[in-house]
């Protein structure tokens, strides 16, 4: 059932000692913390669905209480406790910071990177690097998802995909994820030593996967795109896709819960280049706190991608490593947890000199 009322937090910056975290719904003086990290927020803006198309509306912490929404009152209140309420840690590692993956693709034809790593040694050695340069996760896939790629045969991504999964996990501590849509992928992994499972289609591809991904116990990546990797960029269609996107994810979070998969195991991706053209890509990114309202830790994968060649006119994906540090830089200004990214150190370095400056200390926002 689609919702016909969000909250997107805004006036976002670093929380000090003392931000309020009085019982709601008492009058707000200060901000509140935003998913219980670093960051807090003092405004809100308000999105509603109607015949019109989306209204929006920009308010006060305390004029959320102080208006009548009528029948979304309870939505407007549940989103805001989704919105402020602390994100369970993920396999183990905390999310009082930011959080980097780095992409380790097995494939011959990625966009960006493909063949580089393409045999098992190879993107061990690649993985154990990221994890060197700083990668807290390191996501392990066989299987291009790139717009017009061809899928793979499981026997080609089992193949390419596990020889990697059990090679990191005899040499990192690191979190190692499993980038994949299928189900035997999934099962195969998590008894190689995956901590992660990462699927861009939300477990909608396999029809085993939500099950599957529910048995084995570990946390998931939920990733929105509109149809298939093949052709899911000719012609893209939305009302409205920030709020699209939202329902799409936010469905696919019940399902999960539905199948017994806490939510507190759940991430949310709103797939950045994944059946969107630029203004659909731009638009998402623009708004990537309103996602904070699913209530489960946001994760964004813009690196290297088309979006940042489209607005910059730069055609080789590795030539687009600052426009990827400043989509980054802009979604953990919004909270967003955790970035995947391809150029791990350069990312790094530059969340360390963001969260010194936003914090005014030298130790960040730690």
């Amino acid at each position: 059932m689609q919702r016909s009322l969000y909250i997107r937090p805004l006036g976002i910056y670093a929380a000090r000692q003392g931000a309020e975290t009085q019982e709601l719904p008492q009058e707000i003086w200060g901000g509140l913390p935003l998913a219980g990290g670093p960051l807090a927020f003092s405004a809100l803006e308000v999105l509603e669905r109607s015949p019109r198309g989306t209204l929006r509306r920009t308010i006060g912490l305390s004029d959320l209480f102080e208006r009548d929404w009528g029948r979304n009152t309870l939505a407007a209140a549940d989103l805001l406790e989704e919105i402020r309420a602390p994100r369970s840690r993920l396999a183990g590692l905390s999310l009082d910071r930011t959080r980097i993956m780095g992409i380790v693709n097995v494939t011959p034809d990625s966009f960006s990177d493909g063949g580089q790593h393409d045999n098992a040694a190879a993107a061990v050695v690649h993985g154990l690097k990221l994890a060197e340069a700083g990668a807290d996760i390191l996501d392990v896939g066989g299987e291009s998802t790139r717009p017009g790629s061809e899928a793979v045969s499981l026997d080609d991504e089992l193949r390419r995909v596990i020889p990697v999964v059990e090679g990191l996990r005899a040499k990192t501590e690191a979190l190692i994820s499993v980038d994949t849509r299928k189900a035997e992928v999934m099962r195969r992994a998590a008894q190689a030593g995956a901590d992660i499972l990462n699927d861009v289609s939300a477990l909608t591809h396999d029809p085993r996967a939500l099950d599957v991904a529910a048995e084995s116990g570990l946390p998931i990546m939920l990733m929105h795109a509109q149809g298939d990797p093949k052709t899911m960029n000719d012609n893209p269609q939305y009302s409205d896709v920030v709020l699209d996107v939202f329902d799409f994810l936010e469905q696919r979070i019940r399902a999960c819960v539905a199948a017994g998969v806490p939510k507190t195991r759940l991430i949310a991706d709103p797939g950045i280049g994944f059946g969107k053209h630029l203004h659909h890509n731009v638009a998402v990114l623009n708004a990537m706190s309103l996602y904070h309202g699913l209530g489960v830790p946001v994760l964004l994968g813009a690196s290297r991608k088309k979006l940042i060649g489209q607005i910059c006119n730069v055609e080789d994906p590795r030539a687009r490593v600052p426009g990827s540090i400043a989509a980054a830089l802009h979604s953990i200004s919004q909270g967003v947890q955790i970035v995947r990214v391809h150029d791990v150190a350069e990312t790094r370095q530059a969340v360390a000199v963001w969260e010194a400056a936003q914090a005014g200390s030298e130790s960040g926002l730690g």
